[in-house]
C-alpha cells in the first residue's frame, strides 16, 4: 500500500496537448479554458494600471481583496466565516501546497496522497523531505475508510485532499470530512485541502469546505484558486485559508520565497469579487459538462459516473479497445482520431494502465460539439 517513490512524471500533461497541436486535433486534454474571460475583469485590470498598484502588496495580500474574500465566502450557501488574519494571498495553488508542506514537515515525515491525483503533490512532499504514502480510491472512486486508515502510521504528518477532485470529478460530502477527522482526531496530523474547483459543483452536489469543520479548521491549509474560478491562471493569484497559528508558520516561509503575488491582478480580482455570480459560473460549466456527456452517448465511449464537480469527465474506453493500455489509447485517440485526452494512469504514482481516460469540458461549446461529432463519425 505504501510507496516511497517521490516524483511522478508530468510529461502526459504536456505531451498530449503538443500532439494535439502537431496533428490538428481537438484538444480536450488539459483544463485550460479556450474561451475569453469576463470583460469586467479586463476593465478592472486596466483600472489597476491607472492607479498605484505597481509595487509589492503586503505579505498577507491586498487589503481590499482580503476584505472581499471574507464577504464572498460569508455569502455562499455553505458559508465560511473568516477573519482577515486567516487569509493569505499567494501566487498559485501549487505554491500554497509546497509552502504549507514546508511549514509542517520534518525529514522522513509521511504524507498521505489520495490517488488518482494531480502530479504536483508527490514532488512537493519529496522536496520538503517528506515521504509520499499513496491511497488508491476504490473502483468507483470512493474511499474505503478501513483501507484509508491503514495508510496512516506513527510517521504520518499530513494528508492531501482535493475536492472537487481532479481527475475524477468527485466532491467530498460533509460526512467525508467527519470520517477523516475521526481517523486523525487524536493525532498531530495536518490537512492540505485543495479546493480550487469549489465554484464548479453540479446537480445536487454542493461544495462543503474542510474549513467549515470546526476541528479540522484548526489543522487545515485550505487552498483556492482565482485562476480556476475566473479562467485567469496566467494572472498568478490564489488564496489560502488557515488558522492564525498556521498562517504565521506559512508566512514565515512565504516571505523568503515569493513575498507577495501580482499586485495589479489582486486589485482587479478584488473589484470583480464584488460583482461575481457563482450561480452563473456554475451554470455555464454544468451546461458544458451536459453537452459533452450527452454527445458522448452517441459514441462507443461511455461514462460510468457523471462528474459531480471540477471541469473534467472520466470516460471508460474499453468498448473501443480491450487490448490497448490507457496511454496507448490516449495517443491513438489524439493522433489517429484527432481528439486529445489524458490517460488516467498518468494521475497515479506507479500505475501503468487503467480502463479510463480524462477529458476536459472547459472549452468553447462549439469545440466540444465538433470534437464529439468527430468521434461519433470516426470511432
Amino acid at each position: 500500500m505504501k510507496e516511497i517513490q517521490g516524483f511522478t512524471h508530468y510529461s502526459f500533461f504536456t505531451e498530449m496537448s503538443e500532439l494535439a497541436t502537431k496533428h490538428g486535433s481537438f484538444d480536450l486534454s488539459l483544463g485550460l479554458p479556450d474561451f475569453d474571460i469576463d470583460e469586467r475583469l479586463k476593465f478592472f485590470l486596466k483600472e489597476a494600471s491607472d492607479i498605484d498598484t505597481h509595487h509589492y502588496e503586503p505579505l498577507a495580500g491586498n487589503p481590499l481583496l482580503i476584505e472581499n474574500i471574507i464577504s464572498f465566502n460569508n455569502k455562499r450557501k455553505n458559508s465560511i466565516s473568516l477573519k482577515a488574519n486567516e487569509i493569505t494571498i499567494v501566487p498559485c495553488a501549487t505554491f500554497a501546497l509546497y509552502t504549507a508542506l514546508k511549514s509542517i514537515l520534518n525529514q522522513g515525515d509521511e504524507v498521505v496522497i489520495v490517488q488518482p491525483s494531480y502530479y504536483t503533490y508527490a514532488p512537493s512532499v519529496v522536496m520538503n523531505g517528506g515521504i509520499p504514502v499513496y491511497y488508491d480510491l476504490e473502483f468507483d472512486f470512493t474511499i474505503n475508510w478501513t483501507q484509508f486508515k491503514a495508510c496512516i502510521s506513527e510517521k504520518t504528518k499530513a494528508i492531501i485532499i482535493n475536492s472537487p477532485q481532479n481527475p475524477t470529478g468527485k466532491v467530498w460530502k460533509q460526512n467525508d470530512w467527519k470520517h477523516l477527522y475521526e481517523l486523525i482526531s487524536n493525532r498531530e496530523i495536518y490537512l492540505i485541502s485543495e479546493e480550487i474547483y469549489d465554484t464548479y459543483c453540479f446537480d445536487e452536489a454542493e461544495h462543503y469546505s474542510s474549513f467549515i469543520h470546526p476541528e479540522l479548521r484548526n489543522r487545515t491549509f485550505c487552498i483556492f484558486s482565482f485562476g480556476k474560478m475566473f479562467h485567469t491562471s496566467g494572472w498568478k493569484v490564489s488564496y489560502m485559508l488557515a488558522s492564525e497559528e498556521l498562517t504565521t508558520l506559512f508566512r514565515n516561509h512565504q516571505q523568503y520565497i515569493s513575498y507577495s503575488a501580482n499586485a495589479p491582478a489582486q486589485y482587479a480580482l478584488a473589484k470583480y469579487l464584488e460583482v461575481f455570480d457563482t450561480s452563473e459560473n456554475k451554470k455555464i460549466m454544468q451546461r458544458k459538462r451536459d453537452i459533452f456527456n450527452q454527445l458522448l452517448k452517441e459514441t462507443p465511449l461511455y461514462i460510468e459516473q457523471e462528474a459531480e464537480g471540477s471541469v473534467f469527465q472520466i470516460v471508460n474506453f474499453r468498448n473501443v479497445s480491450k487490448t490497448m493500455t490507457d496511454v496507448e489509447f490516449s495517443k491513438w485517440l489524439t493522433i489517429d482520431k484527432k481528439v486529445a485526452c489524458l490517460p488516467l494512469s498518468a494521475f497515479y504514482n506507479s500505475r501503468q494502465n487503467s480502463d479510463y481516460i480524462r477529458f476536459s469540458f472547459a472549452k468553447k461549446d462549439e469545440v466540444i460539439i465538433q470534437a464529439l461529432e468527430h468521434l461519433r463519425k470516426n470511432l
